[in-house]
Parts: structure tokens; sequence; C-alpha cells
């Protein structure tokens, strides 16, 4: 039987891939131990290396890029496959990167193509995807869906600790203010960024004065890129769901799942954390109209929640993105919003429109389920390892 080892961590999507693996008729292996960094770890490198010592594996797979599993595998010469569910992954800009044992699958378009122009070899574009069979499966067990029942809900995090909360601290009045400004604007934009261009190089000189920048020697990431992603990113995340969200609860039912503090969220109902992997599915299933705001760091891709939204046979209102003409028809497959009031008038027509609504959930359902599997999209990506030059 042909053997593969995967690092385990707290990705969503890591027991769809294994169980997929599985069914392609691969042994599946694991090793856990919470890394340091993802860089530098002398304890997992020795634990690592002795694992690939003692027996032999096709290849070592991650949900995500760590280098320090692709120097211990070029170490060993054995081949490392890692697929990205985040983006931009810090951890990819390091030059393990070029290490000719990679086999890098990335899920954002824009981010395959910036690595291709660096002169990594092995990297591949591959979208996410969806295991329906889980989800049916799930779905068929439940006895009681009505406390999963909303006109329209939201699942996911505010980002409410965020590091730009902690940073403005330090900041003085202008460079407050212009990122305030900034943050503003790129809040109320969708299907574009203005962020990295507005952080020119008289701007990040005054980041630098107040801003630790913390990378190894071997990080070729720059200032710019974790600044953009880790401080303004998340917090621009933040105020655009919760305007979202405020804006729609003049006028609609809305309900949000999170684990994050919704207090200042007036007229939003609370309805608490979500297990993903039993209750999830059913919010979507339930729920009139879903929502999803895709976080301002993804800058073409398709995040996971649309793939799981749709898998349950949820009706999904979603921001633009740039890859969804690839795979999904407008207004026949999912519905998408291109600013704050278009979402407000669609999840208003939508609700009035039950029987619309279950059309196109119905039709999302079947597109992802014909298209989109894992057994579909981890077939291309054997396919694309094998067929690697």
């Amino acid at each position: 039987m042909k053997r593969i080892l995967m690092y385990r961590w707290n990705a969503y999507n890591y027991l769809d891939v294994k169980v997929n693996f599985e069914r392609m008729g691969y042994e599946v292996e694991e090793v856990w131990q919470k890394l340091e960094s993802y860089d530098v770890d002398a304890a997992f490198e020795e634990k690592l290396s002795s694992m690939l010592d003692e027996k032999a594996y096709e290849f070592v797979f991650t949900v995500n890029y760590f280098a320090v599993i692709s120097e211990v595998c070029r170490e060993k010469g054995v081949l490392y496959v890692s697929w990205t569910c985040d983006n931009p992954l810090i951890s990819m800009y390091h030059k393990s990167v070029f290490n000719d044992v990679n086999v890098i699958f990335t899920f954002d378009q824009t981010n395959y193509r910036e690595f291709k122009e660096m002169g990594v070899a092995n990297i591949f574009y591959l979208p996410l995807a969806v295991d329906s069979r889980r989800i049916s499966a799930i779905l068929s067990k439940v006895t009681d869906a009505k406390p999963y029942q909303n006109d329209i809900s939201f699942v996911g995090s505010l980002y409410e600790r965020n590091s730009y909360d902690r940073t403005e601290k330090k900041m003085d009045d202008y460079l407050r203010g212009y990122f305030e400004a900034l943050m503003n604007v790129q809040a109320d934009l969708y299907g574009s960024s203005v962020v990295e261009d507005a952080l020119t190089p008289e701007i990040l000189a005054r980041v630098e004065e107040i801003f630790e920048l913390k990378k190894s020697e071997d990080s070729f990431s720059d200032l710019g890129l974790i600044f953009s992603t880790t401080v303004l990113g998340f917090k621009i995340a933040q105020i655009e769901r919760k305007r979202g969200l405020l804006e729609l609860a003049k006028k609609l039912p809305v309900s949000i799942y999170s684990n994050s503090d919704t207090s200042d969220l007036i007229n939003v109902t609370y309805k608490g954390g979500v297990d993903y992997w039993t209750e999830l599915p059913v919010v979507f299933h339930e729920s009139k109209i879903n929502l999803n705001f895709t976080i301002p760091n993804i800058k073409s891709g398709i995040p996971l929640r649309v793939w799981d939204v749709l898998g349950s046979g949820g009706f999904l209102l979603t921001n633009f993105q740039a890859e969804n003409p690839m795979y999904f028809k407008e207004g026949e497959d999912l519905v998408s919003f291109y600013s704050r009031e278009d979402m407000v008038e669609k999840a208003s027509y939508y609700m009035e429109h039950e029987e619309e609504c279950r059309r196109i959930a119905a039709r999302g359902r079947q597109t992802v389920e014909k298209y989109h599997s894992y057994e579909i999209r981890m077939k291309q990506m054997m396919d694309m390892i094998k067929g690697r030059r």
C-alpha cells in the first residue's frame, strides 16, 4: 500500500484531505507537534527526520506550507507536497520555497502568479473543494433543525484581537489618520485593493519606527507584506464585517455565529460559536441567506466558506472575487454583491423570493458536487505531481 505522512494541525479542511487520501488508497500516518516557528524547531526537525528514516513515504503532506518541513524533506530527499488555504501565507516567503523537493499548491491565482514569477518551479494553482458526502451524512442525522434556522446568517470571526489596535497606540496623529482613511476606503471597496499602493516608502519608513519586524534570516518577506497582511488586513476585515452586518440589521433579521465579541453589533442576534464538523453544515443548510465576507488578504481566490456553504445546499450571498466566474454562474449558483448597498438590496430581494433562493442553492450544490469534490481536486493534484517538470 502507498504510504504518506501528514503533519496535523488545526486546519479546518485537514480531515477532509486525509479521508480523501485514504479513499485514493493511501495509508496515511500523522505527525503532530506544536511548532516553535514555521521555519526553525530543532525538536520537531529531529522527530520528523527520525520518522523519515524509519519508513518510506511517497511524500509528506501539509495543509499550508511549512519551511521547517521542506528543509527536513530536502535533507532526506523526500517529496514535500503542500496545499494552501490561507493567503498570503507569510511562511512561503522563505528561501526554502525554492527547494526542488517541493510541490506547492495554492488556491489563489494571484499568489500562484507571484511565486511563479519569482522562479518557483513546482508551484501550481489548485482551488479549494468540498466533501459533500461528509456534509450529507451530517445533515441526514439532524433531528431538530429549528435552533439552526435563520433568515440571514454569518459564520466567522470579527478579528477583534488584531495587532492594529495594539500598534495604533504608538502612531502619531498623521500616521493614525492616514491608516484610518485608508482602511475606511478599503472596507468600502469590493473586488480590488488599494493597500499595497498606499504603503509608500515614506509611510513604511514611519511604520518602521513603531513596528518591530520579526522574521528569520532566511525569510524574504518584507515590512510592507507583513504590515499589510497581519496588521491592516485583519483590521480591515473587522471594519468591513461589522459595517456590513450592522447595515443589514437595520432592515433585516441577521444572526452571527462567532467566538468574537459581538456586543456592539446592535440588532444582530448572537448565536454563539459553532462546531465545524457537526453544526456548521446545518447552519448553512437551514439559513435562508448565508453571507460571505472574504478577508481582503485573499486577493482573487475563493475561501473555504464559499465551498462549505454551497456543499451544504445553502444559498450564498458573497462579496465578488475575481475567480468566482471561473467556477460559478452568477445568479444561478450563487449571488455576488459589489458594495454594501448592493448587499442590502440583494438580501432584501432574496428574502422576498424564497423559491428563487432555493433554486439557486440547489444548483450551487449540484455544481460543487459535480465539479469541485475532493475526489476531483485531489486527482488533479496527483496528476500535477506526476506531470511536473
